[in-house]
């Protein structure tokens, strides 16, 4: 598809099983957006506000969220493998059954996150990545 969505406004927007692959949707506005089922590979959706947004089943794998906020989103039972999530903003974020293979997760928050049952294996979960729990990663040696 390879839209091209800078910086668009789609706060509430409904978009099941919505085809966006490869779309650019840099600095967009998704607040509590409706994505069931999106098929997102490949979008880059940098420093994009994802709050409350509802994304389950979405395909986000090789996307681009770094900086992304993704405050209080369900992302349950995604594909984010391979997808950048560095610096990323996934407090209070629905992770269950996600598959985060080979995701990098660097600098990303996962305060209060729920990564029940969530796929890590080689997942980059750099020194200063914040765990579930709260904790630095780097100063806990926590695993997340």
């Amino acid at each position: 598809m390879n839209a091209d969505l800078t910086n668009a406004n789609l706060t509430n927007a409904f978009l099941y099983m919505t085809d966006l692959t490869g779309a650019n949707l840099t600095g967009a506005n998704l607040t509590g957006a409706k994505l069931p089922g999106a098929k997102l590979p490949g979008a880059n959706l940098t420093n994009a506000n994802l709050t409350n947004a509802k994304l389950a089943g979405a395909n986000l794998s090789a996307a681009k969220l770094p900086g992304a906020n993704l405050r209080n989103a369900d992302l349950t039972a995604d594909w984010l493998t391979g997808a950048n999530l560095s610096a990323a903003n996934l407090f209070n974020a629905n992770l269950f059954g996600v598959d985060l293979t080979n995701a990098n997760l660097t600098g990303a928050d996962l305060t209060n996150a729920d990564l029940t049952n969530a796929k890590l294996a080689g997942a980059n979960l750099s020194a200063d990545t914040t765990c579930h729990n709260g904790l630095n990663r780097g100063t806990s040696g926590a695993d997340c």
